[in-house]
């Protein structure tokens, strides 16, 4: 039976992420498949080119250039976070991408985005890491109002998080009904409807469909969060999440705060490590 590994997204949330997965990196525990949303997708892919510590250094390293995110990026280029500064310059120069552990590794890795056009979740499998599937990642991680939708053969993609923020389902019908699941918030937290919806119903109106994806995020992410608990008391996925609210926003520019959430993830996943080993042999 293969194993799976499901990562929510969350913006800067998803350092904790980068600390669990380092922590297995170190232990070498590998999966068959991953799925990614956003900030899980655009850091998850290091699990694959078997990078440890790469998303936790360049985060800290560029954080404060406003070519990786500013509101002047927003300005200039019409994303807050820089396409070619986050997409090309760091992967390609600043701290290269190990593209060929990447490509030899058999591991699978899936990205979400959503349809801007229709509000439905789309699934890529990123196989080579290069020039299209960066455009799948950078879509993933597009954040509404901040980011441009990423064109990709005629059609407009942003945030997978809107359509399916914590897919599951998907990686369940991949074949890997036992799962560990990452997430990003911890234990009973609800999702409100976003605050911003009045804005968004504004800016965002030629995309009827997105708009409504949007209007009902919350509900879906609420139902699979009340779902994954239910399967976590099982036996039938193991869930590994923060103890409390991570507390980042989602543009923090504070390397500090960046490093605490990611030890926070690193604790944990020195803490779960042998439910980790388990899963993974038992599966």
């Amino acid at each position: 039976m293969k194993t799976g590994l499901v990562l929510e997204g969350g913006a800067l949330r998803g350092l904790f992420t980068a600390g669990v997965l380092d922590v297995m990196m170190e232990q070498n525990l590998t999966v068959d498949a991953i799925v990614g949303v956003s900030a899980g997708a655009v850091f998850g892919c290091n699990f694959k080119s078997r990078q440890i510590g790469r998303t936790i250094r360049y985060n800290k390293k560029y954080c404060r250039d406003w070519r990786y995110g500013s509101f002047r990026s927003l300005l200039l280029t019409g994303d807050y976070y820089g396409a070619d500064f986050c997409y090309r310059r760091i992967p390609e120069e600043l701290d290269p991408f190990d593209v060929q552990t990447y490509q030899q590794n058999g591991m699978t890795f899936d990205v979400v985005c959503t349809d801007v056009e229709t509000g439905e979740a789309v699934y890529h499998r990123c196989e080579t890491s290069m020039d299209e599937d960066l455009k799948w990642m950078r879509a993933s991680a597009s954040m509404p109002l901040v980011s441009r939708p990423v064109q990709i053969d005629g059609k407009k993609y942003l945030d997978g998080g809107i359509a399916d923020s914590i897919p599951l389902h998907y990686m369940e019908k991949l074949g890997c009904p036992h799962s560990i699941v990452i997430l990003t918030q911890p234990q009973g937290f609800v999702k409100e409807p976003n605050r911003l919806l009045p804005v968004m119903r504004l800016l965002l109106k030629k995309y009827p469909a997105l708009l409504r994806a949007l209007e009902h995020r919350h509900e879906g992410y609420n139902a699979i969060t009340k779902e994954i608990a239910e399967k976590e008391a099982r036996g039938e996925i193991l869930v590994i999440r923060p103890e409390s609210a991570l507390n980042i926003g989602a543009a923090s520019h504070d390397p500090r705060e960046m490093e605490r959430v990611y030890q926070l993830g690193r604790r944990m996943g020195e803490k779960k490590l042998s439910e980790i080993q388990r899963f993974i042999a038992n599966t």
